[in-house]
């Protein structure tokens, strides 16, 4: 039997090798698909100047800045809603606000997102720059839990859910409910980096609660739908007449 000493250097050396395995080298296929999404990223249009210093600050000041949505997915999200021109659109899940402020430039003259947050922590941080952006007329930037505190009566032309992974089944019924026929639902990380498919991640619930949300969609006659592999996954979901 190992010496205390022995057995506590086993078990420092086995957790630096979890925390650290994310950090090999990369194989030919991850270079490229970096350099696809570098190429990616060079032929989008520039990042607004305001989400650019959002996008900064968030990386600088909170915790999984990973989260924010970025320029590619952002400029996305903008040009959809130019797109389809909603009139309100929900949100599940603010973070920092950059997915908010990205839909609503996107916005016509009185339209609204209204965007719903689970994290008071993020309250400060968020609403300062929700109001000192230049949409900030068009958020309606609210804290609390979405399916308590949502007013039943109020609809939505489209709702971009981008909460907790684990949720992700009640979300979109929830979303459906509040969801006018033929609105649309937008979905983040649908993909969860690959661990969809891994089955590494077969125990673990936020994979497990992706994986339930995409089986639900793909086999839900109410509705038409597409996985975008854009970053890390985008649903696109329409719910018919």
């Amino acid at each position: 039997m190992p010496t205390s000493t022995a057995w506590r250097s086993k078990l420092y050396s086995a957790h630096v090798a979890e925390h650290f395995k994310d950090f090999r080298e990369p194989d030919a296929t991850e270079l490229k698909l970096r350099a696809v999404e570098d190429y990616v990223g060079q032929h989008t249009s520039p990042e607004h100047p305001y989400l650019h210093a959002l996008y900064r600050a968030t990386h600088l000041h909170l915790v999984r800045p990973h989260m924010a949505s970025g320029n590619v997915q952002g400029k996305l999200l903008t040009m959809l809603v130019s797109m389809l021109r909603p009139e309100r659109i929900l949100e599940i899940g603010t973070y920092s606000g950059y997915s908010a402020l990205s839909m609503a430039a996107g916005l016509g003259e009185g339209a609204t997102v209204v965007t719903y947050e689970i994290n008071d922590e993020l309250e400060t941080f968020t609403r300062s720059w929700i109001d000192g952006s230049p949409w900030a007329d068009r958020v309606d930037f609210r804290i609390g839990d979405v399916m308590r505190e949502l007013p039943e009566g109020e609809r939505f032309d489209l709702v971009f859910i981008d909460g907790n992974k684990r949720d992700y089944a009640d979300y979109y019924e929830f979303s459906l409910r509040h969801l006018r026929p033929g609105g649309f639902i937008i979905a983040d990380n649908t993909l969860w980096d690959g661990h969809v498919v891994d089955p590494a991640y077969d125990r673990d619930s936020q994979t497990l609660g992706i994986r339930r949300f995409n089986d639900l969609v793909a086999r839900d006659t109410r509705v038409e739908t597409v996985i975008i592999p854009l970053r890390d996954g985008l649903t696109l979901i329409r719910k018919r007449q």
